[in-house]
């Protein structure tokens, strides 16, 4: 889903005049740019692993990541890279998917099988063996200054979370459908949901941010002069 699009709803006017602002780049946005006029890194501009290799350390104002971070090789390496992107006074904002809400304690990840790695956000062990504290991980970035951190799960139904045993394909794929088909059609609305609480009480994994729901922990940091 287009995660950016999502969080952009819910995203104040004085978001975007304070944190995305000036020269910006977005990394690993595809087709769903945190602004028009951001410049976009994906895949096509080269490894985001290893960006400084594409693009010149303290040359902007803001660096964005939506859902990418889980997909770096090491991503405390990679972010510390992104982080040497931004200007002095500049902010970065990363949003990764929490793993309770996301993965909901199933690893390798059932919905994208291209994540690495898992992220919460403060406590101490994790059930996954790949998790990353992401505010200790921000928080360590050279002259960071925490603006914000925070879960955003709006939309989302925490009675729907799976309860970490396995369950036929079969079954994850028809949550997968019915909540795609009730986020477009309101004529579906109550038996889609209806049907969604049965998988649920079986303890099937949903991933309800194929709806319109957040999974997420998005961290704002201010690199200081």
């Amino acid at each position: 889903m287009r995660e950016t699009e999502k969080s952009n709803a819910y995203r104040t006017a004085d978001f975007f005049a304070v944190y995305v602002r000036g020269r910006v780049i977005d990394i690993g946005c595809g087709d769903d740019p945190i602004t028009a006029t951001a410049e976009g890194f994906d895949r096509e501009q080269g490894d985001a692993n290893e960006i400084l290799k594409y693009r010149s350390a303290e040359s902007y104002d803001c660096v964005y990541s939506s859902h990418c971070l889980e997909h770096m090789n090491d991503p405390p390496k990679a972010l510390a890279q992104w982080w040497l992107l931004l200007r002095p006074g500049g902010y970065m904002v990363v949003a990764v998917p929490h793993e309770d809400l996301y993965e909901q304690g199933y690893w390798p990840s059932l919905f994208n099988r291209d994540h690495k790695a898992t992220f919460r956000m403060g406590g101490g062990t994790s059930w996954s063996p790949v998790s990353f504290d992401i505010y200790r991980l921000m928080t360590s970035l050279r002259g960071a200054e925490i603006i914000s951190a925070e879960v955003q799960d709006r939309g989302y139904d925490h009675s729907l979370r799976g309860s970490g045993r396995m369950h036929p394909k079969f079954l994850r794929k028809l949550g997968r459908w019915l909540v795609r088909t009730k986020r477009t059609s309101r004529f579906v609305e109550r038996p889609a949901g209806l049907c969604l609480r049965m998988l649920a009480a079986l303890g099937c994994p949903i991933d309800q941010t194929q709806g319109a729901a957040l999974a997420q922990i998005q961290i704002v940091a201010r690199k200081r002069p």
